[in-house]
């Protein structure tokens, strides 16, 4: 019989129970601390490589998102400095646009006036080679395009050219009379001018040797249409016309 069955019987034949005996390890702070930290280290880094590891497994990996998302910003930045720039080019290109539409424009316009000026002095040398040619009529006085624009609501511009045949030798001295028949709420009404505008006056005296031109304003009730304007040239001291020209506006 082994001793320690013996015991046994012995412990049961007298009531005596066997004294128990634990061994504890005492271990203070200064070691338990560290001991925790790097428990806690440790599951954390067991946590995280188990959390990128089945993100491997899933298809997921946060380092080449995050590349791809650091690429893509560089890009939206290029974008936009790209956007910026291009936009600085476009209002550059309009603005030059506009300078060379305005250039156009006034261009077109100087060439439109002198079209009409140029055609303006091909028809006045027509008209003194005609009147330099008629030198066997000494003297004569004729009237040349004759014409009345509306220049506003209350007023038309007329002018004409009046013109000297032969070659004379003095001046010739009058003035210019004119009468505009108007039509106003069905009413026709008639404006002579010097008489009844004597500021204008002025404007038709007549004075030259071979020609002259004239231009004026005539001003007429708001409203009102010209219908037909008649030019008359009166030599100083006359009262018998030395030319007329009628012109009908209807």
């Amino acid at each position: 019989m082994s001793l320690r069955v013996l015991g046994r019987r012995l412990r049961q034949t007298f009531g005596i129970s066997a004294p128990r005996m634990a061994v504890r390890a005492h271990l203070s702070w200064r070691w338990k601390l560290p001991a925790l930290v790097i428990l806690v280290g440790l599951v954390a880094g067991m946590w995280w490589w188990g959390f990128d590891f089945g993100q491997l497994l899933g298809g997921f990996n946060s380092s080449a998102v995050a590349e791809q998302q650091a690429r893509l910003e560089s890009e939206l930045t290029q974008a936009k400095s790209e956007n910026a720039r291009l936009r600085v080019r476009v209002s550059e290109l309009e603005s030059d646009l506009n300078v060379t539409r305005g250039a156009q424009s006034t261009l077109s316009k100087q060439a439109l006036e002198l079209q009409g000026e140029n055609t303006q002095i091909k028809e006045e040398l027509a008209f003194l080679q005609k009147l330099f040619s008629d030198t066997g009529k000494e003297g004569t006085i004729a009237i040349q395009r004759l014409s009345a624009e509306r220049e506003r609501d209350d007023a038309y511009h007329f002018s004409l050219l009046v013109v000297r045949g032969g070659n004379p030798i003095d001046d010739f001295a009058g003035e210019l009379t004119l009468q505009a028949g108007l039509i106003s709420s069905g009413r026709m009404t008639t404006i002579a001018l010097p008489d009844d505008q004597p500021d204008a006056a002025a404007t038709l005296k007549l004075k030259f040797k071979y020609y002259q031109r004239i231009e004026g304003t005539l001003r007429v009730p708001p409203g009102s249409e010209l219908r037909s304007l008649q030019a008359k040239v009166l030599e100083s001291g006359q009262t018998a016309p030395k030319a007329t020209r009628n012109l009908n506006l209807s």
